[in-house]
């Protein structure tokens, strides 16, 4: 566990330093058609959808939110409170882990769905990326460990 001492803090408190990623957010142009790409091809549940976004549950209390591109211009105001605007533009990039043993399957699931892949590489430290695009164009990649030292 990571932890940080902050002495500019009054009170000297003991802060925990995040260790986990729980949200990670793309914006589509089509919501429908985003929805579809990801629950066919990871097989991921949504948990929670409307005509402005989608929540999937990638596992480990990950999730992976699909918003309406300028859906939320000003903001977000729900019955508790007010999620501040967000967005993004162009293209972004995720990484999602996989097996080693399942990358032969991977590239077999990507073909038959007709996805192209823009690339694939070994690492010097024998992980292995392969590397294509969803509907929005944004960059995806799976990995095996070996990619990054810690994973």
């Amino acid at each position: 566990m990571n932890i940080r001492h902050d002495s500019s803090l009054a009170d000297q408190q003991t802060t925990v330093l995040p260790s986990t990623i729980v949200e990670t957010c793309l914006h589509v142009a089509d919501l429908n058609r985003s929805r579809k790409f990801y629950s066919d091809l990871f097989g991921y549940s949504v948990m929670k959808s409307d005509e402005r976004f989608c929540a999937f549950d990638v596992g480990h209390g990950q999730v992976l939110l699909l918003f309406l591109r300028g859906s939320d211009p000003e903001g977000t105001v729900l019955p508790f409170g007010t999620i501040p605007a967000h967005g993004t533009s162009g293209q972004a990039h995720l990484g999602f882990g996989v097996p080693p043993a399942s990358m032969s399957a991977w590239r077999e699931r990507l073909e038959q769905k007709g996805i192209p892949s823009e690339s694939s590489l070994t690492w010097p430290d024998g992980g292995i990326s392969i590397y294509f695009r969803d509907p929005d164009g944004h960059l995806l990649e799976l990995l095996t460990p070996g990619v990054w030292p810690n994973y």
